[in-house]
């Protein structure tokens, strides 16, 4: 299944997923991971970050393999699944950023019309 990858395959942005990551967005065990790679049906490289090891794989291989044990129609939902996550996401920190700029609307407003009350407007001559 696998063939020889380029580095540039394991350099791409989004190329590569943890192994935890592809049991979230996925759907699959991390038994079911180990045993495609003792497979050889995935390639991966160790890594590990503050000192915590995990497997880092190549999402199209991921991708390919779950289609073959799931099908199609699970991968395509999966993803859209993802996406609609994603999305829901980003909305949530669009409105977050929308009410403090409200927020902070309404303060300067209020200190604009305490100025304004503040000093007699007289007209120019």
């Amino acid at each position: 299944m696998t063939q020889q990858s380029t580095n540039a395959d394991w350099t791409a942005k989004g190329a590569t997923l943890s192994h935890q990551s592809a049991m979230k967005e996925f759907g699959l065990t991390e038994k079911e991971i180990f045993d495609a790679v003792n497979q050889g049906m995935l390639q991966f490289r160790e890594n590990n970050i503050y000192g915590n090891p995990f497997l880092r794989l190549l999402r199209k291989e991921v991708e390919k393999y779950v289609e073959q044990k799931k099908g199609t129609d699970f991968l395509r939902t999966e993803k859209l699944r993802n996406e609609l996550k994603s999305v829901e996401k980003e909305l949530r920190k669009l409105k977050s950023q929308m009410q403090a700029c409200e927020k902070r609307k309404e303060e300067l407003t209020e200190k604009i019309s305490k100025t304004m009350s503040a000093k007699p407007v007289t007209p120019f001559q």
